[in-house]
């Protein structure tokens, strides 16, 4: 045996990754890359086409391993005539000449091959050490855009919006900033909050200057829908009045529950004003989640009931 018969070997492995491709379409083309119910399928397949058991040691041996050693000339007769052909001296005898005219091929291109793949890897090392070296921190702080009063203790989500990628989620910390790491010129991003409207905002990034303040809008409505839930308000029909403006007859109005409960409850808009106005089911103590808008009013409520406090 020699380089020769383990590189025609190879060829044969291709060959019946093609064959088994055909009653598996969506069958790895790498049999090294076979495992379980790949090597399963195989099994099969070689037992009804010619009546041939191949143990999964034997697989892992032969297919998966750089094995050194040419499987015994009976398997290599069967696995040729799985292959289309009539024994593993015909497939050699077929293919040989491919193999030859491989081998010179490699052999004439391999100051072409090596010196592009050389430069290659230089030009990405030195692609991976600039983007190490222009990579900086940027802090953002989140401001009420009225009140000009840092948002700190708020739930502030964050999701970075990049090209061709799903967005980055990040949860602010306790003073009201996230921390970004970026080589990028510029940078993207939704930042969604309870009682703040949801905002795309765009920064082009000074990298002498990391510290960037972004100012949120109050969401007006969701502020009124708290203070109505746990104000001391005796007039109830004007609060009535006021949240029939203010939501759409059509609203979607969820209540989401804590960790302990899973699941939601829906309410319609009469039902939610109900909830909010009469004492006897008063729902004290909310957090309004999220509130979408159209034609400037309320088409969908997210709240949940702060836990009581004990």
């Amino acid at each position: 045996m020699n380089d020769k018969d383990l590189q025609i070997f190879g060829m044969l492995k291709q060959q019946i990754a093609e064959r088994m491709q055909q009653s598996y379409p969506g069958k790895n083309s790498a049999m090294a890359e076979w495992k379980g119910q790949d090597i399963v399928d195989f099994q099969e397949e070689l037992l009804l086409a010619v009546n041939a058991h191949i143990s999964e040691k034997w697989f892992y041996i032969h297919f998966k391993s750089e094995n050194e050693t040419l499987p015994r000339i009976d398997m290599l007769n069967l696995l040729s005539r799985y292959a289309g052909y009539a024994n593993w001296d015909d497939f050699r005898f077929k293919n040989a000449a491919h193999s030859n005219a491989v081998i010179k091929t490699l052999g004439a291109n391999r100051y072409f091959i090596l010196v592009p793949l050389a430069a290659v890897i230089i030009l990405g090392l030195l692609f991976v050490i600039f983007r190490f070296f222009s990579t900086r921190e940027y802090k953002f702080s989140f401001y009420n855009a009225d009140t000009a009063e840092p948002l700190s203790n708020s739930i502030i989500e964050v999701n970075v919006l990049r090209n061709a990628e799903s967005p980055v989620s990040y949860l602010c910390r306790s003073d009201g900033s996230f921390v970004l790491k970026t080589g990028q010129a510029s940078v993207r991003f939704v930042v969604q909050t309870p009682y703040f409207l949801t905002d795309t905002i765009v920064r082009v990034l000074d990298k002498f200057n990391r510290k960037e303040t972004v100012k949120l809008r109050p969401d007006n409505y969701a502020l009124m829908i708290q203070y109505f839930a746990t104000g001391n308000i005796k007039d109830w029909q004007k609060r009535r009045q006021q949240l029939d403006k203010m939501i759409s007859d059509s609203a979607m109005i969820y209540q989401v529950f804590n960790k302990q409960t899973t699941g939601v409850e829906l309410f319609n808009k009469w039902e939610f004003i109900n909830k909010l106005t009469l004492p006897s089911t008063g729902l004290k103590n909310i957090d309004i989640v999220d509130t979408k808008y159209e034609n400037d009013r309320i088409s969908l409520i997210r709240f949940r009931q702060k836990e009581a406090v004990r």
